[in-house]
Parts: C-alpha cells; structure tokens; sequence
C-alpha cells in the first residue's frame, strides 16, 4: 500500500466494476496486505462495515454491493489469474471467504484484460480462472476491441439497465466446490428435524458453491416473495437459518448448526424453489410463468438476494438434472436436448446453461456443460483512502 500525501490515511488502488447483478472493488493482491486481521480490517473499513448505511466507505447498502475481489496472476498450471472473493457484511463485523461469487467472477476476465495481466486474443480472450475460495477453475470467456474488455453489446441481464457485450462463464468444473462432493451428505433428499419437532425435506448441493434447496410451501411461502418481505421477517429469518445451519452440520460444513453463522457465514446458501406461476418483480413488471422453469428465491447471509447469485444458479441447474432431487421435483424430467434453465427471481428471469448425461456416480449424472452469461462494466478507476491506523500490524 503506497501512503498518501494525507499522512493520516492510506491510498489503495482500487477498481469499481460491476459483475452481472453484484457490484464490487477489485483490487490488486499485491496492493493489499497479507490475508490476516489487518487485511481484514483494511477491506472492512473500504465497504464501510459495520454499517447498516457504509456511509464511510464504498459499500452501498445492499449485499450484491458490498463485494471484493482480489487479483493476481497465477501459478497454478491450469489457470492464468487468481481470484480471492470477499464477502463483506453490511451491519456486522464480519468478512467470509468461504465462498465464491458467480456474477463478481464475470468481471475477473474483464479487469484481468484491461490490468495486462493476460495475453489478448481478438475477437475473444478466454481467461482461465482460479478461485482460491473453493480451489475450483472456471473460465471466462471475454469479448475484445482495441485491446481492451468490449463493454457495449447486445446481451440483456434481468436486474440491469440496457444491454452489455456478453461475457459466458464455464462452471463445468466446479461439483464439490467446497465440499469435494455433488451430493455432501451422500442423500439425494435429507429430512431435516427442526427444534419444534417440524420435518423439512432438502435437498444439499455443491456446485459452484453448496446450497439447500427447500420447497417454499413447506416453509409456509409461495415462492414469488421479495426481498423486503424475508428480510423484516424475524421469525422467518430465524428458521431459515436453523434450516442452513442444519443442512450445513449435515454437509460437515459446520460444527453444530447453532454456530453456522459464525463458522460459515456464508454456505451453505439457502434456495427456495417453487413450480412457474406469474408474479410481480422489484421493478412491479410483471413475469410471467411460461418465461421461467420455477421460481426460485436464495437467502445468504440471512438476507434474501435481490436476483439470483451466479453459482447459486449453477447449483441449482445442477441439481435440476439430480433425479429425485427437491429441485428435480419442481422442474420435473427434461427433454434430452434440453440445455437450458430459465430461473425465476426477484428481478425477473435468469437463462443458464446446463447439458448433462446419466452416470454410474455419486447424484447419477455428468456435465457437460454448465454455464451462464454474464456482462460487466468498469464504473470508476482510483485510489480508495483508508485510514492508516486501521492498516497498522
């Protein structure tokens, strides 16, 4: 970290770039410090946290806005960039690096490009990626003009304005992220016991990153509900987080499911998921059912995401092909040339790839293919000032 010319504070070079439906700082790992408490409270004071509004920093309030991402070429033989996904809490002290991002990691090519940290090839550079979250690669397929991320182009995303130059994102090679299994409890549905005696079947995944996945209607929900109807519901929040700590001392993710916010904060997400049906956005446009294969809300960090994560919807494309499975049972059979998935969320629709083929393993089925399209744009380049005390050993 360079000191500024105010010796009371520190200058970090910073990038604020927009990933799909997430915004996020990217920065440079070598203009950080080493992953530790002082990296942590450095990265905390950048977002503002804790702070319901971040208003002393460049968080904005939402957790889809209060995302990092750190940068650095890589050594590992089949990648080209690592790439070290933060997820900083709004109100609560905390920072989790369990996890991965979809839509943050849709602009690691772009930034990599535009940084000269990969060798360009026109029209399209792919960037091989490797997150050191889950250990996982995945690439980054990125269009190119001038040599430079092209950012203008014909691709719509639901949950933002206008249209960017399309950016496709192999997951392929992401089942048992974190775990090392598709299915970590080996179950392709788990009963889970609630402390007031209530049963609840779930289905525990890990692609990309693990999620639960319940139906809505044994949570007492129809599947359509907003962010801002989960999230003032104590009660609710309550039980979904018995029902994530739970699934995650199944999944051996925690210890025991009443610490799971402390020992993973992050995973596993929690999905609800419910059959097509017409409902109203945050944008009050209406989508309508015969646009979507299900309806389906994520809740992660006990707050319920605004669209959809980009790995929460590789994981449920995944477990859409799982047969028996709680998302399997909403989406029912698909036809064989089937390669789609079309994601109900609380911004509208989101189309991800997904072609599988039955095999002798674990959840009874490969990929072939699973991915999603993505677009991102870089908003401001500079410096981000924190204050010096904050970065001292």
């Amino acid at each position: 970290m360079n000191v500024s010319g105010q010796a009371e504070q520190v200058a970090i070079r910073c990038t604020l770039l927009r990933g799909g439906t997430s915004k996020g700082v990217y920065l440079h790992e070598h203009d950080i410090p080493e992953p530790g408490a002082v990296r942590d409270r450095v990265l905390k004071r950048i977002m503002g946290t804790p702070d319901v509004m971040q208003i002393d920093g460049l968080g904005g309030t939402h957790l889809v806005t209060s995302k990092i991402a750190i940068i650095k070429r890589s050594e590992h033989p089949g990648a080209d960039i690592d790439y070290t996904f933060a997820q900083v809490d709004i109100d609560r002290d905390v920072i989790d690096y369990e996890g991965n991002c979809g839509n943050i990691s849709a602009g690691v090519g772009p930034f990599a490009i535009d940084a000269g940290l990969v060798k360009i090839t026109s029209p399209v550079t792919e960037v091989r990626i490797h997150n050191t979250n889950t250990g996982k690669l995945f690439s980054a397929r990125v269009p190119v003009q001038g040599g430079r991320a092209k950012v203008e182009g014909d691709l719509a995303i639901a949950g933002v304005p206008g249209t960017g130059a399309e950016i496709f994102m192999n997951y392929s090679h992401t089942v048992g992220a974190k775990t090392g299994k598709m299915l970590p409890t080996e179950n392709v549905v788990d009963v889970i016991r609630l402390e007031s005696g209530e049963q609840i079947e779930a289905t525990l995944c890990d692609v990309a990153n693990p999620c639960v996945f319940v139906r809505a209607a044994d949570i007492g929900l129809v599947g359509d509900e907003l962010p801002e109807r989960i999230n003032h519901d104590e009660a609710l929040i309550g039980r979904l987080r018995e029902i994530r700590g739970k699934a995650g001392q199944m999944g051996g993710l925690c210890s025991d499911w009443r610490k799971v916010d402390e020992e993973m904060a992050l995973l596993p997400m929690l999905v609800f998921v419910a059959e097509p049906a017409d409902y109203v956005d945050l944008n009050r446009e209406t989508v309508r059912s015969g646009d979507m294969d299900l309806r389906s809300r994520l809740v992660f960090l006990n707050r319920c995401h605004e669209s959809m994560a980009g790995t929460g919807s590789m994981c449920t494309a995944a477990a859409s092909r799982i047969r028996g499975s709680i998302v399997h049972q909403i989406v029912g059979e698909r036809p064989a040339e089937a390669d789609t998935l079309r994601i109900g969320h609380p911004l509208g629709v989101m189309t991800v790839k997904v072609k599988s083929h039955p095999a002798n393993v674990l959840g009874g089925v490969e990929f072939d293919g699973l991915g999603f399209s993505r677009t991102a744009r870089r908003i401001l380049d500079g410096s981000v000032y924190v204050p010096a005390t904050t970065s001292a050993g």
